[in-house]
């Protein structure tokens, strides 16, 4: 099976930086679209940001100009690099493969989380 592993996340101040990474094992001939998503304690999962195989990207309105993504296709990794963070953008954050194309038949997974805490 695919597997995605997230990590970088932890406690920042407000104006801080952090990169999350998030690496998919197991065998994948590609991926189409990796992504984050984040959620806070009773609110939904929401986009952050989503990048293609291509390079193109999209990105919530509350964090353009601040967060970046990007991705290394011959490793399977997708990046996050959150500058200027706001308390606003405490969350658990989570990364998704959209259109893995593998031996294993589903085509959608998710990491188990990585926790974001920014402080005021």
């Amino acid at each position: 099976q695919v597997q995605l592993v997230e990590s970088g996340g932890g406690l920042v101040q407000s104006g801080g930086s952090l990169r999350l990474s998030c690496a998919a094992s197991g065998r994948i001939f590609r991926i189409n679209v990796m992504a984050w998503y984040r959620q806070d304690s009773g609110k939904q999962r929401e986009l952050v940001a989503r990048i293609s195989s291509g390079g193109s990207t999209n990105y919530a309105d509350s964090v353009k100009g601040r967060f970046t993504i990007s991705r290394d296709n011959t490793k399977n990794t997708v990046y996050l690099q959150m500058n200027n963070l706001k308390p606003e953008d405490t969350a658990v954050y989570y990364c998704n493969a959209e259109g893995v194309i593998s031996p294993y038949g589903p085509t959608n997974y998710w990491g188990q989380g990585t926790q974001v805490t920014v402080s005021s």
